[in-house]
């Protein structure tokens, strides 16, 4: 059923960056022109949540709070893009990992003893490479609040000041609100 309560009718619904570039007889066709901004950070904060989905991690509610204030101009494109780079930082820590340790973990059902990387100077560590380990047996990190803030230093905003100006400047003149 969608939008409506019956299947009479049409809906028709249209999105661009560049509204500028609508000429006028289409502008005529939609009786609705609104400026969506960037998301604000409560909203941002579910957007990591959405964007982590079900990938095991040890990021609290409070970072999830803090990694939201942190990214403003950020868009939602931009949240996405910076939690698929720290879902590769455990890769990256097994990659470049000299030392392992065992864990006990819970597969399937069954307790089992597995290799995590960890730091040289931990006591229980054991000098292999992750091309030594027996397969199956690597227990990739879980994602922390340092991966995701790590990538928040490398993710630059996709939409400019001038931009937003730009957008506002239009729906000033042809957008409702």
């Amino acid at each position: 059923q969608g939008v409506g309560h019956d299947d009479k009718g049409l809906l028709v619904l249209g999105a661009t960056n560049t509204p500028w570039d609508l000429d006028s007889a289409i502008r005529r066709r939609f009786e609705r022109r609104v400026y969506i901004p960037l998301p604000e950070a409560p909203a941002r904060k579910v957007m990591f949540v959405l964007n982590l989905g079900n990938t095991p991690n040890e990021v609290t509610d409070d970072q999830l709070e803090v990694l939201g204030k942190k990214t403003e101009g950020l868009s939602g494109a931009d949240i996405s893009i910076l939690v698929r780079d720290a879902l590769m930082a455990p890769i990256r820590k097994c990659q470049t990992a000299t030392h392992f340790k065992k864990i006990t973990v819970v597969r399937e059902g069954q307790q089992a003893q597995v290799y995590t990387p960890c730091r040289p100077r931990d006591p229980q560590g054991e000098e292999i490479s992750i091309y030594d380990l027996p397969a199956g047996m690597l227990e990739p990190p879980k994602i922390t609040f340092e991966d995701l803030d790590d990538a928040c230093k490398s993710v630059r905003p996709s939409v400019g000041p001038e931009d937003i100006t730009r957008q506002k400047e239009w729906t000033e003149q042809y957008g409702m609100e």
